[in-house]
């Protein structure tokens, strides 16, 4: 059972962070960012973001090798067989849970304003909701700002660390990867008592999200020249803007700095200017 309840928790975690590459690489929020934060002075890129690339392309390989394999063909199968409406109030509820913790990290990151607007959307979609089957707060413009503890570590000032490919949760950094285990243990599957309805719970979260990122997979697999390097630019470049509220610092040049300083241009010397002739009587 502890086998099967830690397979399960890595197809959760590997397609979450599958959809926080593909579904958000390009989204930006709003630049707000907290007061007397030192995040810019903390998370600043490292120099070489991929410093293990060898060991992240065989755990790349590896997890897209499952995925094809098991998530998905299993994701095919789950959106031609459940109806439209069901998968719809499926997510609404998964999402539902996790804008709880979404709404919590958006205090600790000093987004007052945010996290009350995800709190009410909780307490709407929860009491006239159904209890997060629909979304009524989505009408009412309580739109889904989701985050995350990593980024919230991001806020703090922890830097980011070296980019990671983890077996089973996919593209990650240090930081990250902290993050996850504690959303992890906040998400749908901490909710049940039982082992068992853990399990089940955790299992149709990991379809419902695979099963949202089909075309976006696809698309990829059809365009990018490189998947791997696409997926981790992408990842890379999104968690930074969304460390910084969507205003990142423009980063300095190492290698300019490290440079001596180029020596002041010599002015030319000017020609002699020509004698004056006389005037003409």
């Amino acid at each position: 059972m502890s086998r099967l309840r830690s397979a399960a928790a890595g197809a959760t975690l590997a397609a979450a962070a599958l959809s926080v590459v593909l579904l958000g690489g390009c989204a930006t929020a709003p630049a707000s960012t907290a007061p007397g934060s030192n995040a810019a002075a903390a998370v600043a890129p490292p120099r070489n973001p991929d410093p293990f690339e060898n060991w992240n392309r065989k755990v790349y390989a590896f997890n897209d090798t499952v995925d094809k394999a098991v998530m998905k063909p299993v994701a095919e199968t789950y959106r031609k067989v459940v109806p439209s409406l069901v998968r719809t109030g499926i997510d609404n509820v998964l999402g539902n849970i996790r804008d709880v913790w979404s709404a919590a990290n958006h205090l600790l990151q000093g987004h007052v304003e945010t996290g009350l607007n995800m709190g009410m959307r909780v307490l709407t979609n929860t009491f006239f909701g159904l209890g997060g089957l629909l979304d009524p707060a989505s009408e009412m413009r309580l739109t889904r700002q989701s985050t995350d503890f990593g980024l919230t570590l991001g806020h703090w000032g922890f830097a980011p660390g070296p980019y990671l490919v983890l077996p089973f949760v996919g593209p990650s950094d240090v930081r990250d990867g902290l993050g996850f285990i504690a959303d992890f243990k906040t998400g749908p599957s901490a909710l049940p008592d039982r082992a068992r309805t853990s399990n089940q719970v955790t299992l149709l979260d990991a379809v419902n999200l695979r099963a949202k990122l089909l075309s976006t997979t696809s698309l990829i697999d059809n365009v990018a020249l490189d998947p791997y390097v696409f997926i981790r630019d992408a990842y890379l470049s999104r968690r930074r803007d969304a460390v910084y509220d969507g205003a990142p610092p423009l980063e300095n040049m190492d290698d300019d700095a490290d440079s001596p300083p180029a020596p002041a241009p010599v002015a030319a010397a000017s020609a002699p200017a020509p004698a004056a002739s006389k005037p003409t009587q």
